[in-house]
């Protein structure tokens, strides 16, 4: 029987970070050199030292060594890349800092994730378990022309390994500290001479490490499970048909935040810890909270595929994917606080999509080949913004007594988008050497959108200034019926050159743009009218400078570029202190330019290094609205907005490094003993949106090692390794929110993690 990937020679041993795209599968021959890694970053097959686009790839083998199981840790391992992750609703991915907007229910994300070529309409659509992943490339840059949506900061494109006609499966299970338990297994093969299926199916428990000193309990774990079918039907050569169903739920604590800073102290007053006294609440911070309400997440979505491939005459190629996806997001939320200032908080979610995409790509090989095609999608969006007071409501909040406590709040909102899309991008051979590709895609969209919130319910009968405050937080409003129409183009002009056959060199100008979007809560719009509910287009013009070496008889791979990206209407989520709520905003003109780097070098068999890492220099040329951090909000007679213009956007570390290190011996008895060491680490990045001195993201490293040995049995091979993430356990936070009264809470990344594992590939 056929292994479902090469026996590696140096393989788990990727337990290293970001590869460069053709390194993550090394060769099986005894020569120390590196495979090559084919890409669809063109929506044709070619290998990735080929494609002009900045890139990073990783393999199946990479993602196991490293045990990079879910969307947010890959942050460890790729150059430029940002997942800003509280819960899988608050969630985003930000490529060379551009698309840190978590929970903009009525907004598509700047980076684009796909999953087996379908769009996702959610980043939290890919928070699930990374489960039978044949490779997940980053495409860095807008990729608008020939991707679905128009992504103006790079897309994520995550491709599940297919059903074979040859029958092979593996098994494996994980256990660790802090209660982890993970089972994974899958199977593959022929069920009739033209029909192949797959299954896959895995099972991730752990309790948390964030400590609830309110009733001991440990919070920031639960229970993700999951499960993806496939069948391939190939009647002949030239057809093929790919049916994909998948199905993920999530139970757990996850978007537990720990207390970072209490905010600001002015004339002598800190108004988060004043008030916390006035209500009696216990502080504590570091790996501990103190919670006296639930606080849970319960996810479920899925979704289904239908791949068709036609070869036609003349060596044309006909694709279509029609695809329905659906998510459902359902939270519990405390205040932070042990006291009962509220009983719940949060917003809840349900996303259905559709979506229809035609390509008929040109035969290799001629003077001149193209891809073009059509794109149709549509998304039905629907939220349910609640929150329920408790008695210590208004002290909590400095508002008048009687105004919000034990009152009861329920907004929703409603966006229902159609997206309609015609590309084309052609690449002319102009000599044996030099390549100039062109493209366009044209995307008119359609959004409709409804924002109400139903009149409170509770609380005691009150006249006057708490009236009035209870009407302006929690009263009842109506938008009427929202609309936004726009079109908007996206382009590509790119020059390759084949300097020899170990060098590419390559330059870019590329423009994308993304539509604009609607906030699907209140905040301010019964003042500010609904038309302030809208926020405009995001548009982003793009160079790129690279090289694509492989040298040394193809055991060193070294690809660098350089990026000028220049952003206007950036689209960001800011925070309303007076409402405690976060809201969509054009954050004005941004700027991103810096260097990538990605290099591996196979030293010899059984040794493999690896470095890669960016520096990006992201700021707002100009932002003259936007929000006063709390040290300036908080003072008397603060101003309504602050200019930000020169500041970094939130987010982005300037530098990020990854290295790793991988060794494999091969014993004579036929056993393989291996060892991987990995270390990421990444600079000082500004916190929130306004960028308070007090909520900076701290720098952090991370070392990640494992040992283990592996054998042939069977038909197959088995492998048992003994892994400790954070070796050196350090503390560090992964994304920074604002609070009430000033304060910042956040994220608190895995701490150190001892725990084993065993598979069995057959």
């Amino acid at each position: 029987m056929k292994l479902p990937y090469p026996r590696p020679l140096c393989l788990a041993a990727l337990g290293l970070l970001s590869l460069p795209a053709s390194a993550t599968e090394p060769t099986p021959t005894d020569a120390p050199t590196l495979a090559p890694v084919t890409v669809e970053a063109r929506r044709r097959s070619e290998e990735a030292q080929h494609v002009p686009t900045p890139m990073s790839v990783l393999g199946a083998q990479a993602l196991e060594a490293q045990r990079l199981y879910r969307l947010q840790d890959l942050q460890q391992a790729m150059p430029s890349v940002n997942v800003a992750f509280m819960n899988p609703r608050q969630s985003s991915l930000s490529i060379r800092g551009l698309g840190n907007n978590p929970a903009s229910d009525g907004l598509e994300g700047s980076a684009g994730i796909y999953l087996d070529n379908v769009y996702l309409g959610r980043p939290g659509m890919a928070v699930f378990d990374l489960l039978d992943i044949e490779q997940i490339a980053l495409l860095r840059g807008p990729q608008g022309t020939l991707f679905g949506k128009n992504t103006t900061a790079g897309v994520l494109n995550i491709a599940t390994r297919q059903p074979t006609f040859t029958p092979q499966g593996n098994v494996s299970t994980s256990l660790g500290e802090d209660g982890y338990r993970q089972v994974q297994g899958g199977v593959s093969g022929p069920l009739t001479d033209t029909l192949a299926g797959r299954v896959a199916a895995y099972r991730t428990d752990e309790n948390g490490y964030v400590e609830n000193q309110f009733d001991g309990d440990t919070l920031g774990g639960g229970r993700r499970q999951g499960f993806r079918g496939q069948l391939l039907f190939k009647p002949q050569e030239d057809f093929s048909l790919r049916w994909i169903g998948d199905y993920n739920e999530e139970h757990s604590s996850a978007g537990t935040r720990s207390l970072f800073s209490t905010g600001p102290t002015i004339n002598g007053v800190n108004r988060y810890e004043q008030r916390a006294q006035a209500v009696g609440a216990t502080l504590v911070d570091g790996r501990r909270v103190n919670l006296d309400a639930d606080q849970r997440v319960t996810v479920f979505q899925g979704g289904t595929s239908l791949e068709a491939s036609w070869g036609l005459a003349d060596g044309f190629t006909l694709t279509s994917i029609s695809a329905y996806r659906w998510w459902d997001f359902t939270p519990r939320n405390d205040d932070e606080l042990n006291v009962d200032v509220m009983h719940n908080v949060g917003q809840s979610a349900r996303d259905k999509q559709y979506s229809q995409e035609l390509r008929l790509a040109s035969p290799l090989g001629e003077r001149f080949d193209y891809v073009v095609g059509g794109y149709y999608f549509r998304q039905q969006m629907q939220n349910r913004v609640f929150t329920e007071y408790g008695p210590l409501a208004d002290t909590w909040n400095g508002t008048p007594q009687g105004a919000l406590n034990d009152v009861n709040s329920v907004g929703h909102g409603s966006i229902d988008t159609d997206s309609f899309a015609t590309f084309a991008q052609g690449t002319w051979h102009l000599t044996p050497r030099l390549d100039l590709s062109l493209g366009l895609r044209g995307t008119y969209e359609r959004k409709q959108a409804r924002v109400t919130r139903d009149a409170p319910v509770g609380g005691a009968s009150v006249t006057g200034a708490a009236a009035a405050v209870r009407q302006g937080r929690v009263g009842a409003y109506d938008s009427g019926d929202l609309s936004l129409y726009s079109f908007s183009p996206s382009a590509l002009a790119s020059l390759a050159w084949r300097v020899n056959d170990q060098v590419l060199a390559y330059g870019s100008l590329s423009h994308g743009e993304k539509s604009g979007g609607v906030n699907l809560s209140v905040a301010s719009a019964p003042v500010a009218g609904a038309d302030s509910l809208l926020i405009g287009s995001e548009r982003a013009n793009d160079a790129e400078l690279g090289i694509k070496t492989t040298l040394l008889d193809q055991r060193l791979q070294l690809n660098a570029n350089l990026f000028w990206t220049i952003v206007h209407g950036y689209q960001t989520n800011a925070y309303d202190d007076a409402n405690l709520t976060s809201y969509l905003t054009n954050a004005g003109s941004v700027r991103s330019r810096g260097l990538e780097l990605d290099s591996t070098w196979r030293v010899s068999r059984g040794l493999t290094l690896s470095l890669n890492g960016s520096w990006n220099d992201v700021r707002y040329l100009s932002y003259d609205n936007a929000p006063c951090p709390a040290e300036v909000a908080l003072r008397p007679g603060a101003p309504a907005a602050c200019d930000l213009s020169g500041h970094n956007v939130v987010g982005a570390a300037k530098w990020i490094a990854n290295t790793s290190a991988s060794y494999q011996w091969d014993l004579d008895n036929g056993l393989q003993p291996y060892v991987n060491g990995n270390y990421a680490w990444r600079s000082q990045a500004v916190g929130t949106v306004d960028d308070s001195r007090l909520a900076q993201l701290p720098g952090y490293a991370l070392v990640n090692l494992s040992a283990g040995v592996r054998g042939d049995w069977g038909q197959g091979q088995w492998d048992v390794s003994l892994w400790l993430k954070n070796a050196f356990d350090k503390t560090y936070y992964t994304t920074l929110w604002n609070s009430p009264n000033g304060a910042y809470t956040g994220v608190l990344g895995t701490p150190r993690t001892l725990g084993m594992s065993a598979r069995y590939d057959f």
